[in-house]
């Protein structure tokens, strides 16, 4: 919290005469004038400094979303690739949905947070919706004018789902156990599919927990996660999901980890879904901790990097899908072997962290970080 600065101060008081001084004779003594008070101008109020643990987690959660995207056109005939693919999948996005509910703490519906969410998540989803919609029809030759709000394509997904997850954060913030609520209702949405495309609400509310569980977290949670224990206990955890997801690399369906699909769309039965959901997130939580364990809490140099996490978000998706419809997986089949996997997952961290850069993120600021003061009430533009 800032305090106020004292804009009010005093002129310095004069020094009192001592009476054993003589005086000239025929003097009069005159009293000192008052005080002035001098109206100073505020200073400015000091910059909010950044967490270098939490710019580490969102640039480290970034590029193993980015590697993880990449591997999708070329992991077909390894089965080692898919089960880094599942472990990848299984906690990455969880990972960034419960730093962004972390973060989404105060939000309170008033004036100023509303136009940051508006400016900062509504805006970038209209603009980049709309850049993936005309990208997909000129890229894939296809036609198809049609440009959808309402059915996310690719990336954009995460956009709408902040959106309404940070909408409702006063919802949560509200219930005394919000989490057993969050829970159900993404079992409940597992075993519905009748929800439909709209706003890939199907994804809203199976990841909607992660969101909420971040809502609930406070800092000495994150010091409990960082303890030494916890890190060498992340050690054996990830190695046993890595063995296990080897075994199942043949015999799992992906789809459960995009979680935009209901039970009964991927062929499987209806209770399934409330199975798989639990499961679900009691792994990526646990994998999420680990993750959360190993990320370094002192300034790296890509720290800097984590505050542009949401152009290397939106931006790389052109490049992985622009790749595929240029044919590039299908003429380079040599991709798929492990040398080709490796060089493809460097290049995808290299291209994610240079679109993480702050001369990208001052490039992109006018769509992912709008000022828009012309848009709203003069009191509400004050941020």
């Amino acid at each position: 919290m800032f305090h106020a600065p004292n804009v009010f101060q005093r002129a310095p008081i004069p020094a009192a005469t001592r009476e054993s001084e003589p005086r000239p004779r025929g003097t009069t003594v005159t009293a000192a004038p008052p005080a002035t008070v001098v109206n100073r101008p505020p200073s400015a109020a000091p910059a909010k400094r950044r967490d270098a643990y939490f710019d580490n987690v969102k640039y480290l959660a970034i590029v193993l979303v980015a590697v993880a995207h990449s591997w999708e056109p070329v992991m077909d005939g390894s089965r080692t690739a898919r089960a880094l693919y599942m472990v990848a999948y299984t906690f990455h996005m969880p990972a960034f949905i419960i730093v962004s509910g972390y973060f989404s703490r105060s939000f309170d519906m008033s004036a100023a947070k509303v136009k940051r969410l508006i400016t900062g998540v509504a805006v970038p989803y209209i603009v980049f919706e709309t850049a993936y919609s005309l990208f997909k029809r000129f890229a894939d030759g296809s036609g198809d004018p049609s440009i959808s709000l309402l059915d996310p394509w690719y990336l954009t997904w995460f956009l709408i789902a902040l959106f309404i997850w940070r909408i409702t954060t006063p919802v949560w913030q509200s219930l005394r156990h919000p989490l057993p609520v969050a829970l159900v209702i993404a079992v409940l949405a597992s075993l519905t599919p009748s929800i439909g495309d709209d706003l890939d609400l199907q994804r809203v509310l199976q990841f909607l927990p992660f969101f909420v569980l971040g809502l609930r977290l406070r800092p000495e949670h994150f010091e409990l996660v960082r303890r030494r224990e916890v890190r060498m206990l992340a050690l054996p955890l990830f190695a046993g999901a890595l063995a296990f997801a080897y075994w199942a690399a043949p015999r799992m369906q992906l789809g459960w980890f995009y979680r935009s699909n209901s039970a009964q769309e991927m062929g499987a039965p209806w209770w399934s879904g409330a199975v798989m959901t639990l499961a679900m997130f009691g792994c990526a939580l646990l994998l999420t901790i680990g993750f959360l364990s190993w990320v370094p809490r002192r300034p790296m140099w890509f720290t800097v990097l984590g505050a542009g996490t949401i152009c290397g978000y939106l931006l790389h998706g052109f490049l992985i899908k622009g790749a595929g419809y240029a044919g590039v997986f299908d003429v380079y089949d040599w991709l798929s072997a492990p040398a080709g996997l490796v060089l493809v997952s460097v290049v995808a961290a290299a291209a994610v962290t240079l679109m993480c850069t702050p001369p990208v993120r001052r490039v992109l600021r006018p769509v992912t970080e709008p000022d828009m003061d012309w848009a709203f009430r003069r009191d509400s533009a004050r941020l």
